[in-house]
């Protein structure tokens, strides 16, 4: 389990000076792997911060993406999504639920760097259904 110290290490391993606002969406995106939006995060937090501003979750996802503590993902049409895991892996978006869910890369980084490629940022995205949809459009 995450601890509120280890949050603090993490958010001055990446020069993010913490403040409890920071601290907490940090900790939020390190607990919640559900690739949410700054309103979801805001919504997660406000009731344990009510003196939370949105201002402030937009800015502070915006500088932990910025300082690669956390992923910024494009896939969502309508929304800017972030990932707490910023471990190297693509993304699948179900059209029909709009889940996003952690997939394998399907590029071998080993054999890209072993030719002299140096990848410093990765983005893989997938759309279709997910079993559950897909389930349910037969």
């Amino acid at each position: 389990m995450n601890t509120q110290k280890q949050t603090v290490k993490t958010l001055q391993k990446f020069g993010v000076k913490p403040s409890a606002q920071r601290i907490a969406i940090m900790d939020y995106m390190t607990k919640h792997y559900i690739h949410p939006t700054a309103d979801t995060v805001y919504s997660g937090l406000v009731s344990k911060m009510p003196t939370l501003s949105k201002t402030t979750v937009y800015n502070t996802l915006s500088l932990l993406a910025q300082k690669k503590a956390i992923r910024e993902l494009h896939i969502d049409e309508k929304n800017v999504r972030y990932d707490g895991d910023i471990s190297q892996h693509a993304h699948f978006c179900c059209k029909k639920c709009e889940k996003i869910f952690d997939m394998p890369i399907m590029v071998e980084f080993k054999a890209l760097e072993a030719n002299g490629f140096v990848i410093t940022e990765s983005h893989q995205y997938h759309w279709g259904y997910c079993p559950d949809c897909n389930k349910a459009l037969k």
